[in-house]
């Protein structure tokens, strides 16, 4: 079977399913859990794959994982979605809006996971097709994207990877519209770290900042100083942007502090950049700190590296959408400033990431990690019937390009 026979059945699955995963989105978008904190999000997710047929299992803390197709694949292709929310309160008024008080869905991963779980559901269905195939498919709903390294890591260390061929995630896209999906070849994302600034100082009074330590100045030049900096000692190809998103120092008006914080991200488009970043960092807060006697300590978590969907992956995609959606569906798109963990799954392997439109045709344009943040429902559909046609894509392109593995 192709992707093109498989096509009409694997769309019917999904289609019969569209209601039952539209309460399903609703029910994990209403109840969202934080990083490692998914227990609920997980037990529904491996509750339904049971449901269905499929022996999901739940991982530590938090994750799950199950696999349809071939019991000695000759070739396996994995599906990746997130689950986790955002400590963030939800502004949307919707009637099944986050019931958990500075906690909602705010990047989408209730649609990803949802979208998921009904294509495993629908290549279930199917799985005699795929084992006549020699595919295996292995879904993995993965914990903690929104932390630094990302929960991916997690998923590696347990070994959920191991012996997976290629690999492919999906995005919500809330300036796109429904029904339209952006790939493109190599690097989608960039990487992303995060960045904590401590300035310590004596402080005193405001008065007499010539005999203190003035740690907010001294703070404010740090904050200015260190993004102007980098523009001036990274190649400009490497496109990096320090933004802060936190700033705390003092607490009244004519009393200097002793101490003060600034945190935030720093991006960047070049993995090599990124790789080497770390001790320019670190001296550039020294040298801006100096001059004002202050102690300045740089705490520089590394997150992920860019994204970068490889030839074989980005022609997979396309395929699968042109299946699965149609070719007026598939368009081009730019490589996003934001951060994705996804990119560890994808490091020595084929695959990629997709964006899926999320946007309601003439609708508002919101953005991610906005409160207010509504996307067009139909996108669950959208996205399932991507995932579903993604495993044959894969397949047939590997097989096209002489990757297809012979046996394990």
């Amino acid at each position: 079977m192709t992707v093109q026979s498989a096509k009409a059945p694997l769309m019917a699955s999904v289609e019969r399913m569209a209601a039952d995963l539209l309460q399903i989105r609703r029910d994990l978008h209403a109840n969202p859990e934080l990083a490692f904190q998914e227990t609920r999000t997980s037990a529904l997710l491996a509750d339904r794959l049971r449901a269905g047929g499929l022996a999901a299992e739940l991982l530590e803390p938090t994750g799950v994982v199950a696999e349809v197709g071939a019991q000695a694949p000759r070739y396996r292709v994995g599906l990746r979605a997130d689950i986790d929310a955002l400590p963030l309160t939800e502004r949307t008024g919707l009637p099944f809006a986050s019931r958990v008080d500075g906690v909602c869905h705010a990047c989408g991963h209730d649609v990803h996971a949802t979208a998921l779980l009904g294509a495993a559901l629908a290549l279930h269905g199917h799985r005699r097709a795929l084992a006549e195939a020699g595919v295996a498919v292995r879904v993995i709903f993965q914990p903690a994207e929104e932390t630094m390294p990302g929960g991916a890591r997690a998923m590696l260390d347990l070994g959920v990877m191991d012996g997976v061929d290629s690999v492919f995630a999906v995005h919500c896209d809330p300036h796109r519209d429904l029904g339209s999906v952006g790939v493109r070849q190599g690097p989608i994302t960039a990487a992303s770290d995060e960045v904590r600034v401590i300035v310590r100082g004596s402080g005193g009074h405001t008065s007499r900042p010539h005999l203190t330590e003035d740690v907010t100045y001294a703070l404010a030049k740090v904050i200015t100083d260190l993004p102007a900096a980098l523009t001036r000692r990274l190649d400009p190809r490497s496109v990096a942007a320090l933004v802060w998103g936190s700033v705390h120092s003092g607490a009244v008006p004519n009393v200097i502090p002793d101490v003060g914080e600034a945190r935030g991200t720093l991006r960047m488009m070049d993995a090599a950049a990124w790789e080497g970043v770390a001790p320019l960092l670190e001296e550039l807060v020294a040298a801006i700190a100096l001059p004002y006697r202050v102690q300045a300590e740089l705490r520089h978590t590394r997150g992920v590296p860019p994204v970068v969907n490889t030839p074989l992956g980005a022609e997979t995609l396309r395929a699968a959408a042109h299946a699965s959606l149609g070719p007026q569906a598939v368009h081009d798109t730019e490589q996003s400033m934001g951060g994705e963990d996804f990119a560890w799954l994808l490091q020595g392997r084929e695959g990629g990431l997709v964006r899926v439109g999320t946007r309601s045709p003439g609708g508002i344009t919101y953005d991610l990690h906005r409160g207010d943040l509504v996307v067009d429902e139909g996108a669950v559909v959208v996205a399932a019937r991507l995932f579903t046609a993604i495993p044959w894509a894969a397949f047939d392109c590997a097989r096209a390009a002489g990757l297809e593995p012979v046996g394990r």
